[in-house]
């Protein structure tokens, strides 16, 4: 079974990765991270042009129709530029949920605006501290109205519309979740920015006050739904991690072939060589798992639930442990704010909670293999 990509793919991976280095440049991230600016306005324009935006939406709702694995392609893309956009919550959260979940109008009304870079969306799952959990739902729906406190809500402040999660029973059981559909832009809605480790991926408190709100999907179906989401998303921020990942890597190796200490470049050093080398290895074993990842998703294989975990956990710790060590090869001026590598560091760690916690997705991947080692 060959898992690599197919030479198509690669070529599309070498534009994206040509079109982001001219265009989001650490110079670019830079404007994001130490301006006003919630985000790179312009970058998400190009994107929008080049099709990235809607390279897995079918082509009936104005997408490229490509699919998931040219997504992937993209996403690792993504990574590696750091790029200061909502990509990962419109994208993967957002439209993923609408291509599950959506009715036709739903579809026709929001994917076109999602792959023309018109429409930014977010999902609205968390409710303060906490992993992914029905029971950690409090926000309400009754009668096509929500109230209750989402928050933190990814790009929350510069979204259009949200898909949220709300509590429309009491039986403890996960039927009593059911997910909405919100134009953020309609009354009943307030937003507050918060701060948050990574400027350049905004986070926000979003209030629903008698909000009108129509239903995504089935009612009782939301947390059914929501599962296949985070495992769609899980993938594919795992790709991104793994484009983290790789140029952390990349950084500290050129940095250790520059860097002259004591006569010598301090890549020769044997604990300098220890560090890239376990770093090399924790990437490398973050990218097996997220190929796999890569195929259960592009095929629906009954194998994406573990798969989607297991590439979950090893890009996140592969992404921590690159861009951490990355700071630690540089010394003493890694630790600068004139220094890129706190930019990764930011990013990894932020990455690592956005779908819950590590050890949440650790518990998953136990608990999945016992029930199909059971079955």
């Amino acid at each position: 079974m060959n898992f690599d990509f197919s030479d198509d793919q690669k070529q599309l991976r070498d534009q994206a990765r040509k079109f982001l280095a001219e265009k989001c440049s650490p110079k670019a991230v830079r404007v994001v991270l130490d301006g006003k600016a919630p985000y790179d306005k312009e970058l998400w324009k190009g994107l929008a042009e080049m099709g990235f935006l809607g390279v897995a939406i079918p082509e009936e709702f104005g997408g490229a129709g490509a699919g998931h694995l040219e997504l992937c392609v993209i996403a690792e893309e993504m990574g590696r530029a750091n790029a200061p956009v909502p990509f990962s919550s419109t994208v993967y959260l957002a439209a993923e949920a609408l291509l599950i979940a959506g009715s036709d109008a739903q579809k026709k009304k929001w994917l076109p605006a999602i792959a023309s870079g018109e429409a930014i969306g977010t999902l609205a799952l968390f409710e303060g501290k906490g992993n992914p959990s029905p029971k950690n739902v409090k926000l309400t729906a009754a009668n096509g109205v929500l109230n209750g406190v989402k928050k933190p809500v990814a790009d929350g402040a510069i979204a259009d519309f949200a898909v949220v999660a709300a509590r429309t029973g009491s039986s403890g059981r996960d039927s009593d979740i059911s997910l909405f559909l919100v134009d953020l832009k309609a009354g009943g809605v307030e937003v507050k920015s918060l701060t948050n480790l990574d400027p350049t991926r905004g986070q926000a408190e979003i209030t629903f006050k008698d909000c009108k709100a129509e239903p995504l999907g089935a009612a009782g179906e939301g947390w059914s739904i929501l599962t296949q989401v985070l495992d769609r998303a899980a993938v594919l921020c795992a790709f991104e991690q793994v484009g983290g990942s790789d140029r952390a890597l990349e950084m500290g190796r050129d940095y250790a072939l520059d860097r002259i200490a004591f006569g010598r470049q301090i890549g020769s050093f044997q604990a300098v060589k220890h560090m890239l080398a376990d770093m090399y290895v924790s990437a490398t074993l973050a990218r097996s798992n997220s190929y796999y990842g890569a195929w259960a998703l592009s095929t629906n294989a009954a194998e994406l639930p573990e798969a989607a975990a297991a590439a979950r956990i090893s890009a996140t710790q592969a992404f921590q442990h690159c861009a951490k060590n990355n700071i630690q090869v540089h010394g003493g001026m890694g630790f600068t704010w004139e220094f890129d590598c706190h930019m990764y560091y930011r990013r990894a760690n932020a990455m690592a909670l956005g779908l819950g916690s590590l050890s949440y997705w650790e518990d998953q991947l136990i608990d999945r293999m016992r029930k199909k080692n059971a079955a």
